[in-house]
């Protein structure tokens, strides 16, 4: 379920997108959603699960650009108390380096800041090219200390 913990937040004072880019509060659409993580080579999903990861989210953000098309992407899973997760950071290659990642990660904290308690952990996976972009925001790798780790469930076929 997405929350909206009534906080006004002002991204006025960081870095400008490129115009005609509009930074939106909430999920794309379902189609977009697919159609961003297939362009953006990140793991295909089924609508099924684009529809139960849009509503499971806690903060949504997405970008459009100046003909109405969905370009970036960023959202947040967590328990509202302490733990958030940033997932699914997306902008379509033709995109980028014009600030659309930074604008998402960057409402996406604010939101977390807003309306989180104090001592909130985020955390995140990141592909190396955007190790760079996080450690810009005081991210940091949890390695020697920890060890990060996933498990894919198997589907049905794979049985």
């Amino acid at each position: 379920m997405l929350t909206g913990c009534g906080a006004e937040l002002d991204h006025t004072e960081r870095m400008p997108l490129a115009a005609g880019h509009r930074l939106v509060d909430g999920p794309p659409p379902v189609e977009d959603y697919l159609r961003l993580r297939r362009d953006c080579g990140l793991s295909p999903k089924t609508a099924d699960q684009a529809t139960a990861a849009i509503a499971g989210s806690w903060t949504f953000r997405h970008v459009l650009d100046a003909e109405g098309d969905v370009v970036g992407m960023g959202r947040v899973v967590g328990d509202g108390g302490w733990y958030f997760l940033i997932a699914d950071m997306a902008v379509l290659p033709a995109h980028q380096g014009r600030g659309i990642g930074s604008a998402v990660l960057d409402a996406l904290l604010d939101h977390i800041r807003a309306c989180a308690p104090a001592g909130a952990y985020v955390t995140l996976t990141a592909d190396p090219p955007g190790t760079r972009l996080y450690e810009s925001r005081g991210f940091t790798d949890v390695a020697p200390d920890r060890t990060g780790m996933h498990h894919v469930m198997p589907s049905e076929a794979d049985r």
